[in-house]
């Protein structure tokens, strides 16, 4: 967003502290009139001289109540003036430094009893960063029941300047509920499918029948609940009574949201999330971690149930990401804004005459109706564009044949996407996050495997090699790079992440280096980031800046919990190297998380998929020799969510000795199906090796 102060030459009337910096939020910022700062020893040493508490503001590019934040209040001179005379100003990029976003997220909803989110406003102490007041957005005027921003900010100041002790004595009780947030050492458990059965209860009891999804307004996808419920129906397929009700809220859901104005239906991809219960009219920014773990779970959907639609989904997303997010260098960018032109969704929404003089009269007859045309308009005198009528339902009523009808729809769709693209685009921040990276290459890998786009898999594989090029210095990850800079000390999330897309690469084509890669990681993870006493995974490393708390995350937000992938590919990776570290840890995971995950599983879906293959350890197949890539494609037809396949050459050289040790037959292709330490004898046909799985469902989840 650019700013509306400038001089008569074009150039900005102000500049502040942060010009020098790579974020595109934070450079969306250098030219209020707010004297900003970026988070660092700079601010915090001027707040200590001057005494005056800081006022730390969180957002992130693609945010629209950002964007009305700043042009209500952070452009207007009057309120600058007062923010600048008053507080030591910071902004943080939520994505670049999730790390702070995390503590004083959970803090704001402490002081608040209120949910957080963004932008997020906090007033923190001058000398210790400790958290006094907080809140979300503020309107320029009072209204919504919330004061004027401007008003908010001078009774804070007078409240600093006059309240000292009572807030020192407010902030030592935030720190001890900080302290009473960390779990206890773990002691030892009885681990059980106890959780995941009190897990399907609870997400039964929330499931909306008509929609889909899980509550009410406003509606987010949340892919790791609905890939743990795709994993318990695949557990209970062969049972007397398989879990068809969990298959019909993954189903159903998936469904409502492709059909939705969640979904982009010209271009692919999904906004974040939906104003309504019915999927209809999003906030319009759309981010890549969204559409990593959709296109994964897509994909994997039409695997498990053979839905043609569900594939064609996935697709779409991934072409989205190919066209839309990849770099020339390799990596994915981060977000799309919700706005264009200074407007909430104008990039999207269409008026229903633009559309008729678009398009043939036979085209309009049947794109109109099927996507809500023919209804009243619904996003602010405009229509945006959602399936209200079936295509199948159009073809009984309009004379037509299915394959006529949908052929008219796929050249409205291509018409009106071209006339579209002449808009003015929404924003891209083309930061490039290594854990958002990893989450798109595993959705990469997942969909080339099961849906046989070898392009995917080369996409993942650029995006791979920037990361390992670029952000991968000195045996560490960093976290973000921009305009040719790298930096900032990676998280848990990027390490495990990678880890978890690094596997799911070899299940395409097993390389030696990636595998001493993910070996690599682990092993910064373990060293950096373990809690040796307590069990579990820090989010911060052990040499990162130290701040007001150490968070240990188990719960899942809009991404995984680190700890839950963690356990997962430790779990993973342990089995396939033959490392007992790596299980031990996983174990200790859990047992860490054991107490919330048996009480509320229902916001711990990563960390309940890692408790079913602790259970339930995965089935590991190796195929070697000639024929390898055949036999791995006909086994990447079944969805197994608990089976890994690697297959590999018998002249395959560099492996480690787990994978090595098991010989290939000179000529000939032969197969070990492994479970926990124990293989089967070699399977010298592709016949013997299927019969061999379904010999031992129970270890697939089949």
């Amino acid at each position: 967003m650019k700013s509306t102060h400038r001089n008569a030459d074009g150039s900005p009337k102000y500049t502040n502290h942060l010009r020098g910096e790579t974020s595109p939020y934070l450079q969306q910022h250098a030219h209020n009139p707010v004297e900003w700062y970026p988070w660092g020893a700079e601010a915090f040493a001027r707040a200590r001289r001057e005494e005056k508490p800081i006022h730390l503001s969180i957002g992130y590019s693609a945010c629209r109540w950002c964007h009305v934040l700043e042009a209500e209040s952070f452009e207007d001179e009057a309120t600058a003036q007062i923010l600048n005379e008053h507080f030591i100003n910071i902004k943080v990029d939520r994505e670049e430094r999730p790390d702070i976003d995390r503590i004083y997220q959970i803090a704001q909803q402490m002081l608040t009893q209120r949910g957080g989110g963004w932008p997020l406003t906090m007033m923190l102490t001058h000398d210790d960063q400790r958290p006094f007041f907080g809140g979300t957005y503020f309107p320029k005027e009072a209204r919504y029941g919330l004061p004027a921003f401007k008003d908010l900010l001078l009774r804070v100041a007078e409240y600093y300047r006059d309240h000292a002790p009572e807030l020192r004595a407010q902030n030592e009780a935030l720190m001890r509920a900080f302290t009473d947030l960390d779990a206890a050492p773990a002691a030892e458990v009885a681990f059980s499918d106890a959780p995941l059965l009190l897990f399907r209860r609870q997400m039964e009891r929330v499931f909306d029948p008509r929609h889909g999804g899980f509550g009410g307004a406003p509606k987010f996808p949340q892919p790791q609940m609905l890939a743990c419920l795709l994993r318990l129906w695949r557990a209970s397929a062969q049972d007397p009574q398989p879990d068809l009700q969990a298959l019909y809220m993954v189903t159903l859901t998936l469904r409502r949201m492709a059909e939705g104005g969640l979904n982009d239906q010209l271009a692919g991809g999904f906004c974040r999330y939906t104003v309504d219960a019915s999927w209809t009219i999003p906030h319009f920014e759309k981010m890549l971690y969204d559409n990593a773990a959709l296109l994964a779970l897509y994909a994997q959907a039409a695997l498990a149930t053979g839905d043609g639609e569900f594939a064609r989904v996935a697709l779409a997303t991934a072409d989205w990401a190919l066209h839309e997010m990849q770099a020339p260098e390799g990596g994915y960018y981060s977000s799309l804004d919700a706005d264009s032109e200074g407007d909430e969704g104008k990039f999207y929404v269409f008026d229903r005459a633009e559309v008729s003089a678009a398009l043939s009269a036979d085209e309009f007859a049947v794109f109109a109706p099927h996507y809500g045309l023919t209804e009243p308009a619904n996003f602010e005198g405009h229509w945006h564009l959602y399936t209200a009528v079936p295509s199948a339902e159009l073809a009984r009523g309009s004379g037509r044949t299915p394959q006529e009808v949908e052929a008219l729809l796929a050249s409205a769709r291509s018409k009106l996407a071209a006339l579209r693209a002449q808009r003015v685009r929404p924003g891209r921040d083309e930061k490039i996050l290594t854990s958002w990276n990893a989450l798109m290459i595993r959705g990469m890998a997942v969909a080339a495997r099961t849906l046989g786009r070898t392009d995917l898999a080369e996409s993942a594989g650029r995006a791979l090699a920037f990361i390992r090029g670029r952000l991968w210095q000195d045996g560490r990850l960093l976290a973000t790079a921009m305009a040719g800079k790298a930096h900032l000390n990676a998280y848990l999330d990027d390490y495990v992440y990678l880890i978890d897309a690094l596997l799911e690469l070899q299940q395409l084509r097993v390389r030696a280096d990636e595998l001493a890669f993910a070996r690599q990681l682990a092993e910064v993870v373990l060293a950096h980031f373990e809690d040796k006493a307590g069990g579990g995974f820090y989010f911060t490393s052990d040499d990162h800046e130290v701040l007001i708390h150490r968070m240990k995350p188990f719960s899942d937000d809009a991404i995984p919990a680190g700890n839950g992938i963690a356990a997962s590919v430790l779990l993973r990776l342990g089995h396939l190297l033959g490392e007992p570290r790596y299980l031990s840890s996983a174990e200790r995971v859990l047992a860490a998380a054991w107490p919330v995950l048996s009480q509320h599983p229902q916001g711990h879906a990563s960390l309940l998929m890692a408790l079913e293959e602790l259970l339930h350890p995965p089935q590991i197949v190796l195929i070697r020799g000639a024929a390898s890539e055949g036999w791995r494609t006909e086994l990447s037809r079944i969805y197994a969510p608990r089976r890994m396949v690697l297959a590999f050459g018998e002249e395959a050289t560099g492996l480690p000795p787990a994978l090595a040790d098991k010989p290939a037959r000179p000529g000939a292709t032969v197969a070990y199906v492994c479970r926990g330490s124990t293989c089967s004898a070699p399977l010298d046909s592709i016949g013997d090796l299927i019969s061999e799985l379904q010999a031992a469902p129970a270890a697939s989840g089949a």
